[in-house]
């Protein structure tokens, strides 16, 4: 028997995270987190909150940007993981049909009324990868459309559908597919013209700044496609599993039918990757068409027990602990506190979004005083005034929060689904107090704010 301690290594390795990752992994990250004060040693979690080893507690705004939608460590989907171990399936035999994904597909159709098939991948770009792939094959076609500004991963396929730059820069050539403005029908009809369109993909809310789309664009887009023989695909990777308050995002439109449904993230419980692409049956039996095809498209760890139990164990959480609705309810509670402040604050423009998934979105004050200190950060680097407020909510508030996007001014808040008033409170209590210093002329929150302008400087 080996005498590896996982513990023993944590308690004697465990100092030196930071270092670790400055020499072996990506070296920005410390020090991006050591620049703007994010740079905690945090010892355990549980539910919304995060404790560092000082036991300080931390609410968690973020959810690992959406994976620990039933908060951390939840304790159904650990039993259901140990019980899983324990149990010493034979897993991933290749040549066999385990009973634990059939039961997880069955339950993820019967909560997307219309999808009749899924796939199990390992991530939600992985996903996305088998919609497009999917797609292309079904159609004949070779063509995917997506909205600017969308977030859809960061393999080469779905970086091809990425609308963020950013992520894009360098990576080039990509695969041969074309943005349009996310609502713009007028744009898809145009496109689809050409008559060599496999699919749109879209995300019924946008991660990126939080857009979602107008109402009814996706019923409408999804007539337009079929009309021309394409189909559309719903990236539900962040907004799935009742971030909005509905099971899926797409539902909250009566008359939305996909084809194609991502899924990923909140579906793994916070513990084992999973991915899943929910589908038509005849776009499944046209991918699938023979004995000769039943490997043309797979994932070596798909399917596998742990990800399978982790899965059946988060939707029956949801189900049990009725999270969609009360995302519903929290997340409106929070918008609706938020948004009564815009009339309040010049540089607070806009709160939107739904459920519990929020942007909060800053602009150009109108007072002259004012005006130039948003200036010099706007001169900078766009998104600092953002930034400005994200720290102090961690430095001061234990508020753990993120910019929505790269030159952004927009907060993005994605809590676990199961924070509640008090969770929404403390965060609108400590938001307040920073905006008062932010329009106040508060000299700390102003100094902090020259120095990321020294920073942003110095890194062009």
């Amino acid at each position: 028997m080996s005498d590896f301690d996982l513990n023993a290594l944590l308690a004697e390795r465990g100092a030196e995270r930071y270092e670790l990752h400055t020499r072996h992994l990506n070296h920005q990250l410390p020090r991006m987190l050591r620049t703007i004060g994010f740079d905690k040693v945090y010892e355990r979690a549980e539910g919304a909150f995060l404790y560092d080893a000082e036991g300080h507690e931390y609410i968690d705004m973020l959810a690992g940007f959406g994976v620990m939608g039933l908060g951390r460590n939840h304790p159904v989907v650990r039993r259901a993981l140990h019980q899983a171990l324990d149990a010493q399936l034979a897993d991933l035999t290749r040549f066999d049909c385990p009973p634990l994904p059939g039961l997880l597909a069955e339950k993820l159709l019967s909560l997307a009324p219309g999808m009749e098939r899924v796939f199990f991948g390992n991530s939600g770009t992985e996903s996305v990868e088998t919609a497009l792939k999917f797609a292309r094959y079904a159609t004949g076609r070779s063509r995917i459309l997506y909205c600017d500004h969308a977030f859809h991963g960061l393999t080469t396929g779905s970086l091809s559908v990425n609308g963020e730059t950013s992520f894009r820069r360098g990576f080039d050539p990509l695969l041969p597919d074309t943005a349009i403005p996310l609502g713009d029908l007028d744009a898809l009809e145009r496109e689809l013209r050409r008559g060599d369109v496999a699919a749109l993909i879209v995300e019924p809310i946008q991660g990126k700044g939080v857009h979602a789309a107008p109402p009814g664009y996706l019923t409408s887009a999804g007539e337009l496609l079929r009309r021309h023989g394409a189909l559309l695909i719903a990236d539900e990777v962040q907004t799935g599993l009742g971030r909005t308050g509905d099971f899926f995002a797409y539902q909250h439109e009566a008359g939305a039918e996909p084809d194609l449904v991502c899924v990923a993230k909140a579906l793994s419980g916070g513990y084992v990757p999973v991915g899943a692409t929910l589908g038509k049956e005849w776009i499944f039996k046209k991918v699938y068409s023979s004995m000769d095809r039943v490997q043309v498209h797979s994932a070596s760890f798909g399917s596998n027990a742990q990800a399978m139990a982790a899965g059946l164990a988060t939707l029956h959480v949801l189900e049990s602990e009725n999270l969609v609705a009360k995302s519903r309810r929290t997340g409106d509670l929070l918008r609706s506190r938020l948004s009564a402040l815009v009339g309040d604050y010049e540089m607070l423009h806009e709160v939107r979004g739904r459920g519990l998934m929020t942007g909060i979105e800053f602009g150009r004050p109108k007072s002259l005083s004012l005006r130039g200190r948003w200036s010099m950060l706007q001169a900078a680097r766009k998104g600092l005034f953002a930034q400005m407020v994200v720290v102090p909510l961690m430095q001061r508030h234990r508020i753990l929060t993120q910019v929505s996007g790269d030159e952004l001014e927009v907060i993005k808040l994605t809590p676990p689904l199961v924070i509640g008033e008090p969770e929404a409170e403390r965060f609108v209590t400590a938001f307040k107090e920073i905006m008062d210093e932010a329009h106040n002329g508060g000299g700390l929150l102003w100094d902090f704010g020259r120095n990321l302008v020294k920073q942003a400087v110095a890194n062009r």
